[in-house]
């Protein structure tokens, strides 16, 4: 029977120190694995470090993604694109060129389950600065004096950022109970057993009374990279062509 599959953070276009190399060519064998076997697929944020649409110009280096992006939906697998706290810039492009879906966050129902499904950023009560920055940057007036920035240049900018901002993160920790106390508010409010989202690149499931909080993990610094199912927790190891199951 055909399954949804989730995936989040890889982070495509930089190779921060400790990254896999070639992650991009991993990637687009998974998909090429899921052809035939996926009713869904949620990429659940970042999947590239930064994303920005100019009338006349999409970023030329993500082509071979793109076109396994599309081969997969052709091929009868919905594929639906969250939009992350690095490549929240994601406009209409993927849905008119690629008949992919985006959006911010969504509901989902798969085989009797309600699932929230979102990236994940601000969930912490410390991520007021964040989320007030965040909206900042997603004025129009902002988005459209960026859109004049030669792309090459605006691209070298936002990854110094976004490096910049990953560096800040690796030293501040947010205490779990935190993020499961925002998510079970959420749970509740939109009736959902299961919440699936990214962002800290911390893979794992955590039972809440609710139901089942899933974290998908990252694509960005481990061999093994992971993935969700409707089912188990995966990794996803770059030296096989079948995916095992955690333990």
């Amino acid at each position: 029977m055909s399954a949804a599959y989730f995936i989040s953070d890889a982070h495509l276009g930089v190779s921060p120190a400790g990254s896999v190399p070639q992650r991009e060519d991993h990637l687009i064998a998974f998909l090429k694995e899921l052809e035939g076997k996926a009713s869904h697929l949620f990429i659940v944020g970042d999947l590239f470090e930064f994303w920005y649409e100019y009338n006349f110009y999409a970023p030329s280096k993500y082509f071979r993604l793109l076109r396994a992006l599309a081969d997969l939906k052709d091929k009868g697998c919905e594929v639906k694109l969250v939009r992350g706290n690095h490549d929240f810039a994601i406009g209409c492009f993927f849905k008119r060129e690629l008949g992919i879906e985006t959006c911010s966050h969504f509901i989902a129902e798969l085989h009797g389950r309600r699932v929230y499904v979102c990236h994940g950023d601000g969930l912490a009560r410390g991520d007021s600065s964040y989320r007030f920055f965040r909206k900042v940057l997603d004025l129009k007036l902002n988005r459209f004096l960026f859109k004049w920035i030669h792309p090459d240049i605006g691209m070298r900018i936002a990854f110094s950022v976004g490096s910049n901002s990953r560096d800040f993160n690796k030293k501040r920790i947010v205490p779990e109970e935190e993020y499961l106390e925002n998510v079970r508010k959420i749970m509740r409010k939109h009736g959902c057993d299961t919440f699936v989202h990214g962002h800290n690149h911390t893979g794992g499931l955590w039972k809440v009374p609710e139901g089942v909080v899933i974290n998908c993990g990252q694509w960005l610094f481990e061999e093994n990279f992971s993935f969700i199912s409707e089912k188990n927790c995966y990794f996803y190891p770059s030296h096989s062509a079948e995916p095992s199951s955690a333990s």
